[in-house]
């Protein structure tokens, strides 16, 4: 199975403010302070194709993108996963520009983007496994690994019950702490009330993501299908949100959901040994700033950076910023 980009219009740069906060300090955190991509952004060139794998993994094929130098002289690999209803698409806005020097590795989460549904429930800990395991099959033995939402949450996991594949570890607006059951009552009343509507649900997003360059075009349904992951999706280019949507619609959803409300993990953060970055929006509207706080306060070696005016993922809503902290996290 193969995947197709098409080409758009390039996105819109806006003012935004990034800071730091490291020891109880905040400060400036350097100068690229675009809302979205700025110029024509590299992905956009690439044959994906070219990079696309599968990696069978006990007997089940597992959507994989492996770019850049294998033997690269920058330390170790970087591993990206992605979020609810996410797919590895997520992170086009890094792969290609840390590709340049790191070899560079995402993936679509068994049931979401081509990755077909799991024989067993998902849980958080079995997609720890997963990513155990698609490392041997890749021969990468460490790496630095970065997730956003629930993927921020299996890759906390990976560094608890797995910490010789986690040399670093950065969480961008990262589920496991307010998105438990204890933390909401209500969900077990809507729980069931969700696996009533799965079908829906599915063939919905499904009606989304097949019109995904249309949707993304139109400002209005734009703004409708991203404005609870982003701050601002109608200055996000439309190439890139039409990505964003492709990812709707897939099987995994109610399961991932029902893994994260079952599993509250802050008592075990403070096993987490590597050095840690968490990363926030401060206009995230999936899971509050207030979280940052608990993840850095538990994560022993660990420093939180806070963007504003930004939602849920600044990896795509502040591409050039986000970036460059990752770098300079990775030299440190």
């Amino acid at each position: 199975m193969t995947m197709s980009f098409q080409s758009h219009s390039q996105g819109v740069a806006d003012r935004a403010a990034v800071h730091a906060n490291g020891n109880g300090s905040h400060h400036q955190a350097g100068n690229h302070d675009a809302y979205g991509p700025i110029g024509r952004s590299p992905w956009l060139d690439i044959d994906w194709r070219a990079h696309q794998r599968w990696v069978v993994i006990d007997g089940q094929p597992v959507n994989t993108i492996d770019i850049g130098p294998e033997q690269a002289s920058s330390g170790a690999p970087l591993v990206f996963v992605h979020g609810l209803s996410g797919c590895w698409a997520n992170w086009v806005e890094q792969l290609p520009v840390l590709a340049q020097r790191h070899r560079v590795v995402t993936l679509d989460l068994p049931g979401f983007g081509y990755s077909p549904m799991p024989r067993e429930p998902i849980t958080m800990a079995r997609y720890a496994q997963l990513l155990d395991r698609l490392l041997s099959e890749l021969q990468i033995d460490a790496a630095t690994v970065v997730g956003n939402s629930m993927g921020g949450f299996i890759s906390a996991e990976l560094a608890i019950s797995f910490p010789q594949r986690v040399e670093r570890l950065v969480l961008i607006s990262a589920a496991g702490i307010s998105t438990t059951s204890q933390a909401l009552p209500a969900s077990e009343r809507i729980m069931p009330a969700l696996r009533r509507l799965e079908t829906l649900l599915i063939a919905s997003g499904g009606w989304v993501a097949s019109r995904s360059d249309a949707v993304a075009r139109h400002p209005r349904l734009r703004e409708a299908t991203l404005n609870v992951v982003v701050r601002h999706p109608s200055r996000l280019p439309a190439a890139l949100a039409a990505e964003q949507l492709r990812g709707a619609g897939k099987p995994g959803f109610i399961q991932a959901l029902q893994a994260i409300l079952d599993y509250d993990i802050r008592e075990r953060l403070p096993e987490i040994a590597c050095p840690t970055l968490v990363v926030w929006g401060d206009s995230d509207r999936l899971i509050t700033v207030r979280d940052a706080d608990v993840f850095a306060e538990l994560i022993p070696n660990s420093r939180k950076v806070i963007f504003e005016d930004t939602g849920h993922m600044s990896m795509l809503e502040r591409p050039a910023a986000f970036n460059e902290l990752l770098e300079e996290f990775i030299a440190e």
